[in-house]
């Protein structure tokens, strides 16, 4: 560092083996001057004065002009531990030498590269140096303050230095260090000894759980080994239960089927009542449009007969026709129980009118039988159309008397 520096002189760490307080001031007067060549320190080191004076002069300048503290009593030794002391100031000229010559390779590369800049950086070093100048104000304000206290403390201190060390209160001072040193390790014995008082509470309480455990762990097993008296008829209800439990499922299921199975029965019973109502509406509608037919081909001829034997003899038909269909429909709305078979005579042309007429009178018999069944069987029909099929053999009849 001293050659990079500039130093004219060779160094070695066998120059410092021994005392060599000649070197030791040469560098640290040249230190001085490179740092601040303006500064006015005596050379002078040959008495024990002379030299006290030197460090004292050269420790402080460089505590209040570079902030740097340097241990007096090292460098009066001028060994070893003197380079040091060197060594602090020497690396901080030595830094700034090196950053000088950064700053320098920085410029020549900024002179080749002047159109290219980075504003970040820029915004970076700005923030730095605002805060560098916030810490150098504060810091000059305090180094103001303690430069303004130098005066009262510079008697204080020179008074301390040259006064002579005496032995009474240097033994005084060991003394009670040696005493608060032995307070401390009687302390640290009486914890260690706390401490083994405490492992040995603490191994006889785990003991003491240990046989514990090892009680209710045999208790457990003579426990789990005796059989209670109550146990053989849990066993037995336990059973029943089960068997219980299996009948209640098989009966909530049979349950369920047949409820559904009834639902499905009470559906398609509502289904056929309303188809057989659907049908008994038609048959009424063709009814009463058959006899209002009727009754206007009644009235239009009475003096062709072959025309009302023809119309006779084709009523008769359709009534026969109308008659079957009522007692398919009548069989299915009784039921399976109740369901009666009725006989339905064939159409077709008789040879005698008398025996057609009785036939069809027997016919009127007959439906009004069976419609009196269909009251008891609590269902309702039409009560019109017994009567229209009443009145229908009546111009039958006329025509029998007439032929």
């Amino acid at each position: 560092m001293m050659r990079a520096l500039g130093y004219p002189r060779l160094i070695s760490m066998e120059n410092f083996h021994t005392p060599n307080f000649m070197l030791v001031s040469e560098v640290l007067l040249w230190l001085v001057k490179r740092y601040e060549p303006q500064t006015d320190i005596p050379p002078d080191v040959e008495t024990e004065q002379d030299r006290v004076f030197f460090i004292k002069a050269v420790a402080q300048f460089m505590a209040t002009k570079a902030h740097i503290k340097l241990n007096t009593k090292k460098l009066y030794q001028a060994d070893g531990y003197a380079v040091k002391e060197l060594l602090k100031v020497t690396s901080v000229l030595y830094s700034a030498m090196n950053t000088k010559g950064l700053e320098r390779a920085d410029m020549s590369e900024e002179d080749s590269s002047k159109f290219k800049f980075d504003l970040g950086s820029k915004i970076a070093d700005l923030k730095a140096a605002r805060q560098l100048a916030s810490e150098i104000t504060s810091k000059g304000a305090s180094l103001f303050d303690l430069l303004g206290k130098e005066v009262e403390l510079r008697e204080a201190r020179a008074e301390s230095i040259a006064r002579p060390l005496e032995i009474n209160e240097a033994e005084k001072m060991m003394k009670i260090a040696i005493d608060s040193v032995l307070e401390q390790v009687q302390k640290t014995k009486d914890m260690l000894n706390n401490v083994a008082l405490d492992e040995a509470n603490l191994e006889a309480k785990i003991e003491k759980r240990k046989l514990e455990l090892e009680r209710s762990q045999k208790r457990l097993q003579t426990l789990q080994s005796v059989r209670p008296a109550f146990m053989d008829e849990y066993e037995k209800i336990e059973e029943q239960l089960q068997k219980q439990y299996s009948s209640y499922l098989e009966k909530f299921r049979n349950l369920t089927y047949m409820q559904q199975l009834l639902d499905d029965h009470r559906r398609t019973e509502q289904e056929m009542f309303e188809e057989a109502a659907n049908m008994l509406r038609l048959m009424q509608n063709r009814l009463k449009e058959e006899e209002q037919h009727l009754l206007k081909s009644g009235n239009n001829d009475d003096s062709d007969i072959e025309i009302q034997e023809d119309e006779g003899s084709d009523s008769e038909v359709e009534d026969r026709q109308i008659m079957k269909q009522h007692t398919a429909t009548e069989t299915l709305l009784q039921g399976r129980a109740g369901a009666r078979i009725v006989g339905t005579m064939q159409g077709g042309d008789t040879e005698e009118d008398e025996d057609s007429g009785d036939s069809e009178i027997d016919l009127d018999e007959d439906e009004d039988e069976e419609e009196e069944d269909m009251e008891d069987d609590s269902m309702e029909i039409c009560p019109s159309k017994s009567s229209h099929r009443a009145r229908k053999p009546e111009p039958l009849e006329e025509s029998d008397n007439d032929f």
